[in-house]
C-alpha cells in the first residue's frame, strides 16, 4: 500500500500519561504503516501544508488522551470530521499529570483501536 493510501492520524500530545499514551499509539501505527502520522500542532497553528495535508480527503484517524478532544477540535477548526475518534479516557487511560505513560496502557487502547478501526 502507498503511503497517500493510507489514512492519517492525528494525536493529542500534551504533557499527561493519557496524552502521551495517544501520542505512542499513533506512532505505533504510524511505524507499523496502519496509518501515515501528521502534526495536529501544525493544523491548530493554521500551517499551510499540515492543514492541506488533513483536508486532502483522506480518512482520518483522531485519538485523544481525554475528553477535552483538543485533537478533534484543532481539526474541526478547519472544518475536518475525523471518520474514527478516540477519548482514552473511555478505554480507562488515567490522566496523570507529570508521569509517563503505562505501555501496557499504550498496547492495550492500540489493540482496542485496531479493532475498533477494522
Amino acid at each position: 500500500m502507498k503511503k497517500n493510501d493510507l489514512p492519517l492520524v492525528y494525536s493529542c500530545s500534551g504533557c499527561s500519561s493519557a496524552a502521551q499514551t495517544a501520542n505512542q499509539v499513533a506512532i505505533k501505527m504510524d511505524r507499523e504503516k496502519i496509518a501515515e502520522m501528521s502534526c495536529i500542532a501544525g493544523v491548530g497553528g493554521d500551517v499551510k501544508p499540515l492543514v492541506r495535508t488533513a483536508k486532502s480527503g483522506r480518512d482520518i484517524i483522531a485519538i485523544d488522551g481525554c475528553p477535552l478532544a483538543c485533537c478533534k477540535s484543532c481539526l474541526a477548526r478547519h472544518d475536518v470530521q475525523p471518520k474514527h475518534h478516540f477519548d482514552l479516557s473511555k478505554f480507562d487511560v488515567p490522566k496523570h499529570l507529570g508521569e509517563d505513560p503505562d505501555p501496557q496502557l499504550v498496547q492495550n487502547a492500540y489493540n482496542q483501536i485496531l479493532e475498533d478501526i477494522k
